[in-house]
């Protein structure tokens, strides 16, 4: 079972031609892991998943692999999803043999699955990663948006043990009234409206904005699952540090700051980041 209630959506580093730069992306989830951060999601939430190929996606895994740290002492979540499902058959064939701790198991965008073809796609990756599974629901992105059924349906696997919603949140109660007999996480996809989404039942967080302040997420998530009252102070400062990140394009808002705090994660794929 996961221990860890935050994990930080890390980038995807690129040089200037746009081709994959795997030690700097490497580097970012070292400098957070040096400033006690225990959990990274890597090919996942940023945006990038698909623009990835997946000799890409498997350069990066076999990178994380050979990182004995940050391998043996981090939980990372990896990123499957394709517009193919035999694409991300393969990925979930070779995370099968590595230490990667879990998977976010994402929707092709686009070609709107029927429930039942979403079904199909996921048990086959399910079956075939042999890790623990967090389900990724993001119709604003994708087109699909898997129905509460599905979830419960998917949710009867071992392995399936969360979700990551970034659709309705209205969906984490119904959700949760129904596998109360299971431990059953909801995952906040970012910072936006996270003090609401906690009430719903929403208990871990997948940070963005944690990218640029790592800590200062943790706490203020940690804070407000707690219940306890945070200074204004502290309200403040997050809100600056969310207005940063969320004002436009989140991924290219993320590399930018970063940049300015010395870290060197290149540019976004276009047409992300045209001035």
């Amino acid at each position: 079972m996961l221990k860890e209630n935050y994990h930080i959506a890390v980038p995807t580093a690129f040089q200037g031609d746009e081709t994959l730069d795997t030690k700097n992306t490497l580097n970012h989830i070292r400098r957070l892991y040096d400033q006690g951060i225990r959990s990274v999601l890597v090919c996942g939430s940023t945006g990038e998943q698909h623009s990835l190929n997946l000799d890409e996606k498997i350069e990066l895994l076999t990178a994380l692999e050979n990182e004995e740290v940050l391998i043996n002492k981090m939980e990372i979540f990896f990123g499957v999803s394709s517009i193919r499902q035999s694409e991300a058959e393969v990925l979930a064939s070779v995370i099968s043999k590595t230490n990667i701790a879990a998977i976010l198991l994402g929707y092709p965008p686009y070609l709107l699955p029927t429930q039942h073809e979403a079904l199909m796609y996921s048990k086959s990756i399910i079956s075939l990663a042999e890790k623990p599974v967090i389900l990724y629901n993001n119709p604003a992105r994708t087109g699909f948006d898997l129905s509460i059924e599905s979830v419960l349906e998917l949710a009867r696997l071992e392995t399936v043990i969360g979700l990551k919603e970034a659709g309705n949140p209205n969906k984490a109660s119904d959700i949760l009234h129904n596998l109360s007999e299971k431990t059953f996480y909801i995952y906040a996809g970012g910072e936006r409206d996270l003090k609401q989404k906690i009430q719903y039942g929403f208990t871990r967080l997948s940070s963005i904005a944690g990218n640029i302040a790592p800590i200062k997420i943790q706490s203020w998530f940690e804070n407000l699952l707690s219940g306890k009252t945070i200074q204004q102070e502290e309200l403040d400062n997050i809100t600056v540090t969310l207005n940063a990140i969320y004002n436009s394009s989140p991924i290219v808002n993320v590399k930018r700051e970063l940049g300015h705090q010395g870290t060197n994660l290149g540019t976004c794929r276009k047409p992300l980041g045209n001035s």
